[in-house]
């Protein structure tokens, strides 16, 4: 798990429970120095192991349309595919998957329309897609990123 050790698991694990609080207050909650905290979480961040960023229920927001789309993807082609819908703003989640889709993604958007053009003219023109399948979220009942470090 990248050398992660008991210090950076308990960071992460507060992080998780409130990404804002203060390095002093984590420092008292794990008896750290507060430089020492303040080096710790930075160098989670410059490694990629740690992001500290606000989430917002995208269906809370405006952004009406939350889908899960199954790619399935020409031989060879999927780790390709995951990169170039990665860069796209309506793509939250992009993962190669095992099983009956290739690739999976998570894209948001604000109405149908959105959708039909990140579909039809981003999606499906992607080398190396050969076929999706939407599923459209009707409810979110968990929307959660603080899954446990160890």
């Amino acid at each position: 798990m990248n050398d992660l050790d008991d210090i950076d698991r308990r960071l992460i694990a507060i992080l998780q429970q409130d990404g804002r609080k203060a390095f002093s207050e984590i420092a008292t909650e794990t008896g750290l120095p507060a430089s020492s905290v303040r080096y710790r979480i930075q160098r989670l961040e410059d490694t990629g192991i740690l992001q500290i960023v606000g989430i917002a229920n995208p269906l809370s927001i405006g952004f009406d349309h939350l889908a899960l789309i199954g790619i399935r993807c020409e031989p060879g082609r999927a780790r390709g595919v995951c990169q170039e819908l990665s860069k796209h703003a309506e793509t939250s989640y992009v993962v190669l998957t095992s099983g009956g889709f290739d690739v999976m993604v998570e894209a948001v958007c604000r109405d149908m329309d959105h959708y039909k053009t990140f579909l039809l003219d981003t999606l499906q023109p992607t080398p190396g897609v050969r076929s999706t399948e939407t599923f459209f979220v009707l409810e979110a009942h968990k929307l959660a990123y603080g899954w446990g470090v160890g």
